[in-house]
């Protein structure tokens, strides 16, 4: 693809454009498609600012996205912004979609006057911790990350 990258911050009104978009990054996951609920889920993350997701557009269609949640870190005193989600189109991979959306989330982590950023990836994707490491993430050797799955999810439906 030839098509210039452009970078955009989405607001409510984009959830039903990325829809599909995330729905295949959950996909990428293991998890069933499940349009409306992802589409829900994305229109309420924006409405109640509760993340900033930055959108590649190649050739006026969605590409990718990047998705942030602005938090705090104990230690530093100070802002951090969490990149939860990252996600290209297959077809769009090998472009340079990642790599934008990687600097538009550096970018606004600067505007915002955030200490760092913190991500996590798959074990076993080697392409992203590659790409990661080429833009000066540094690999965590301290600490190890854990997860207590809850039953009491309400799916979001506040």
């Amino acid at each position: 693809m030839n098509s210039p990258i452009r970078i955009i911050e989405a607001v409510p009104g984009d959830a039903p454009r990325l829809t599909g978009l995330f729905d295949g990054y959950r996909r990428f996951y293991g998890r069933p498609t499940e349009s409306e609920a992802a589409g829900r889920f994305l229109r309420r993350r924006l409405e109640r600012g509760e993340s900033v997701i930055f959108v590649a557009d190649l050739a006026g269609s969605p590409a990718g996205f990047a998705q942030i949640y602005p938090s705090f870190d104990s230690i530093e005193l100070d802002k951090v912004l969490i990149l939860h989600d990252l996600f290209v189109e297959p077809g769009a991979r090998r472009c340079g979609v990642a790599r934008a959306l990687m600097e538009a989330v550096r970018q606004y982590g600067e505007t915002v006057g955030a200490c760092g950023i913190s991500l996590a990836t798959a074990i076993d994707n080697d392409r992203a911790q590659a790409l990661y490491e080429q833009l000066g993430y540094q690999r965590d050797e301290r600490f190890l990350h854990y997860f207590l799955a809850l039953s009491g999810g309400g799916r979001d439906e506040q």
